[in-house]
């Protein structure tokens, strides 16, 4: 029976992996659907490109500063260069755990490029990569999930709200801050000019994919499939992504006059984010009200965050950042005796503060920490690269032909170009 446990938790595992893989085509088909046509290709390509890229950086330092032996309370010391052995009081393959901790990296540094969109020279993307893989999410998953400080504390972090969303969220903000508005976004009185994607349809498959790639995101975090827990961890999280999308709709339909589709979008997104901090840990009630409320947390998020004059293409900052904050407050408040296997229970069932206050406190110093790091990285690399974004003709030609020398949609380009010619004629 142990065998055979250990085959079947393996298997669930692996196939976990795959779906939080798969959420980078969910990322690819989001990322340029939001974005505009002549920067399509480059968002595609670059997605996957940097996702490959911070599987080969796990491979050789992040797990080891995550999972690492002779660890302190900043970062593990040991096992780099994975090379398949089995770790101790795992009841499942230690590769295939690898690949799950793999996977989660990556999508990390997919949310935290979000706000490099339609200005970032492509070398910008791949040291970033490189250096946020190597020395800015293992140091917050360490304290996390790898038994650093934070995990001596109790913090409560079932699949990375803090961990993956926050982290990524806090370097696109930095991202946002060293590369400036895209060009038009913000006239020179402050007031923002809307700058659509290109393809609503791409945006919404996008968020489905990510949305099915959420189950291996948050169910296959149990680890096992014994006693069926995956199950109530799977229904948590389709039940806040479903709430926050009707919210999303209803505040958007009372606010605007009309169902704004984006957020709606957002609002699913950010209710799958909420959760994932909390989904093992409260009561189905209490998943709908989370995602509930980060369905209007991200509209007036978005709203608040175009006043500050920050451009935000892919709504990292409202959809991972702020959803992200509050679903790992959320556990402060809701989690329950039964199910707080970490931590305390929250306030509402008789915990007190203590919980909210170890939320609160990791939330503070994990989105500083990466804020800080990923601000310095990126700084650095301006000046090593002598600047960070593309020139104003390349940023205007778009990054499919300036970095990449041919459009994701060359016919209809190169009916436009003749069209020019043949008016010149």
């Amino acid at each position: 029976m142990d065998d055979m446990l250990y085959l079947m938790n393996s298997l669930w595992v692996m196939l976990s992996a795959i779906l939080v893989i798969f959420m980078a085509a969910g990322f690819v088909m989001l990322e340029a659907g939001s974005t505009r046509m002549k920067n399509a290709g480059h968002i595609a390509g670059k997605t996957v490109f940097t996702f490959g890229l911070s599987c080969l950086v796990f491979w050789v330092i992040g797990f080891a500063f995550i999972f690492g032996d002779n660890a302190n309370f900043f970062i593990g010391l040991s096992n780099f260069f994975y090379s398949g052995y089995e770790l101790e009081d795992m009841n499942l393959s230690s590769s295939v755990f690898f690949i799950f901790q793999m996977a989660f990296a990556g999508i990390a540094v997919t949310i935290a490029l979000g706000g490099f969109a339609e200005r970032a020279k492509l070398s910008v993307y791949v040291l970033f990569t490189i250096l946020f893989s190597a020395f800015v999410y293992p140091v917050v998953a360490h304290w996390i999930w790898g038994g650093g400080w934070l995990a001596e504390h109790g913090k409560q972090d079932f699949a990375g709200s803090t961990v993956v969303h926050l982290t990524g969220a806090m370097a696109a903000l930095a991202a946002t801050f060293l590369l400036k508005p895209r060009i038009g976004r913000f006239n020179k009185n402050g007031s923002a000019n809307a700058i659509h994607g290109h393809n609503q349809v791409f945006t919404s498959l996008g968020v489905l994919i990510l949305w099915v790639g959420w189950f291996g995101f948050n169910a296959g975090s149990t680890l096992s499939v014994d006693g069926g827990f995956f199950g109530y961890v799977a229904l948590n999280t389709n039940l806040a992504a479903g709430a926050a999308a009707v919210s999303a709709l209803i505040i958007s339909w009372v606010v605007l006059g009309k169902s704004d589709i984006p957020t709606i979008l957002n609002g699913a997104l950010a209710g799958l984010v909420a959760i994932t901090a909390s989904c093992a840990f409260v009561d189905m009630w209490a998943s709908v009200v989370i995602g509930l409320i980060a369905g209007i947390l991200v509209f007036y998020s978005a709203r608040l965050i175009e006043k500050m004059g920050i451009d935000d293409p892919i709504f990292a900052l409202s959809v991972h950042g702020i959803p992200g904050i509050w679903g790992t407050l959320s556990t402060g408040l809701f989690a329950t005796p039964e199910l707080a296997t970490i931590g305390q229970p929250g306030l509402f069932y008789g915990g007190g503060f203590t919980q909210l206050g170890v939320q609160a406190m990791g939330i503070f110093v994990s989105g500083t920490f990466a804020f800080a790091a990923s601000f310095i990285i990126l700084f650095a690399i301006k000046k090593a690269l002598g600047g960070l974004r593309v020139s104003e003709e390349e940023e205007i030609m778009g990054l499919d032909m300036s970095e990449h020398g041919s459009y994701g949609y060359p016919e209809v380009f190169a009916n436009h170009t003749n069209q020019a010619i043949s008016g010149e004629k």
